[in-house]
């Protein structure tokens, strides 16, 4: 069995407070705009049957617990305790909690807690536009109090977050930015139409005022994760390429079923990074063969681990715990077959569970 280190997840949010019912809790399985089909439920899935076979025995059931029978423990012991027992028991020693709009999910300092171990703040920059939005009167005070903002943010957090691929107005993607920064008249364009036709709350979709955005974080020298969603990180060409002088490492999130464009971005780019994230979870017990096609392209050291969990802290755990039975399938293969030693194995190993990412965020510094 490879050895690995206590892992670091470099991308997840927070969990939910509250007490789940059956219903509640499998919408938040996974991510759909409608309810499962006639007769099954979102336990019916990759996610659904991860979560049946690796949290029961956390919190004291058998693996592949019912779903009913699994909530019913859930319940019994209560959200916080099954919180605490589901995160201890992912191997995790450090997490970077992306913190973003204004939801009853814990903070940064609460999953430390509730983990017995260390984490680190990732900013949401579309969250701050929008908060800083929501108390600037004039599109020059916006303008102002973002950038102070940015600078505060950047003195404290580990990494910024932002997307890279602004959504359409029906919801779906869009097809990637401009990759060069926008001037001073675009940005003040750009905001004042935003500041007046934005509902409060309103979410940041301008591509404009994205690009200002990604800049500013690149101008911080914090690392910058850029979430793809479902797209094609391909798109992405233009603006890593361009931001290729500037010595800001960028971390592309959600790069499956894509991951292999993901992996050769980080290939060409000495400064980009790849993922592993929320797709082993989701791929569940095909997750060693998503991983080993990661790991076609991408150099190891530039693949870093997340879970990409958020609200369920049975996504945290399952993305912690598949991602390290996959990693120990592929290269325990690799070494069974005689292409690699246990020694180089074991080394790589380390690397992309914990010590890229630390180096990435320099998370151990004093």
């Amino acid at each position: 069995m490879i050895e690995t280190p206590p892992l670091v997840d470099q991308y997840c949010h927070g969990v939910l407070r509250t007490e789940l019912g059956l219903g509640t809790f499998e919408a938040q399985l996974i991510r759909s705009a409608g309810p499962p089909a006639a007769g099954t439920t979102f336990f019916d899935t990759q996610t659904g049957f991860a979560v049946r076979r690796w949290c029961p025995p956390l919190l004291g059931l058998e693996p592949h617990a019912a779903p009913a029978r699994y909530l019913a423990r859930r319940r019994e012991l209560g959200p916080a305790e099954s919180a605490r027992r589901l995160l201890r028991g992912s191997g995790v020693a450090a997490y970077l909690v992306a913190t973003g709009p204004a939801e009853d999910l814990t903070a940064p300092k609460d999953v430390a807690l509730a983990a017995d171990a260390e984490a680190f703040e990732t900013v949401r920059l579309e969250s701050l536009a929008e908060q800083v939005a929501d108390t600037s009167g004039t599109v020059a005070a916006f303008l102002a109090n973002l950038a102070e903002a940015i600078h505060h943010a950047a003195s404290g957090a580990a990494a910024f977050a932002c997307s890279a691929t602004p959504a359409r107005p029906d919801g779906a993607q869009g097809t990637g930015l401009d990759p060069d920064p926008p001037g001073p008249g675009e940005v003040r364009g750009a905001a004042g139409r935003w500041l007046t036709g934005r509902p409060r709350g309103g979410a940041v979709a301008d591509p404009v005022l994205l690009r200002h955005l990604l800049w500013s974080a690149v101008a911080s020298g914090l690392p910058l994760q850029l979430h793809t969603g479902a797209g094609d990180p391909a798109v992405l060409t233009g603006f890593v390429r361009a931001t290729a002088g500037f010595g800001t490492r960028l971390v592309l999130l959600g790069g499956y079923p894509h991951h292999r464009h993901t992996a050769r971005l980080a290939e060409a780019f000495p400064h980009v990074y790849a993922d592993a994230g929320a797709g082993l979870g989701r791929t569940g017990a095909r997750a060693a063969a998503v991983l080993a096609e990661l790991l076609e392209l991408a150099p190891f050291g530039k693949v870093l681990f997340s879970s990409g969990g958020r609200r369920l802290p049975e996504l945290h755990a399952v993305g912690a715990l598949v991602f390290r039975e996959a990693l120990a399938r592929v290269l325990g293969g690799w070494v069974a077959e005689g292409s690699w030693s246990w020694r180089d194995a074991e080394r790589v190993a380390a690397m992309v569970a914990a010590g890229n990412a630390r180096r990435v965020y320099r998370l151990d510094r004093p």
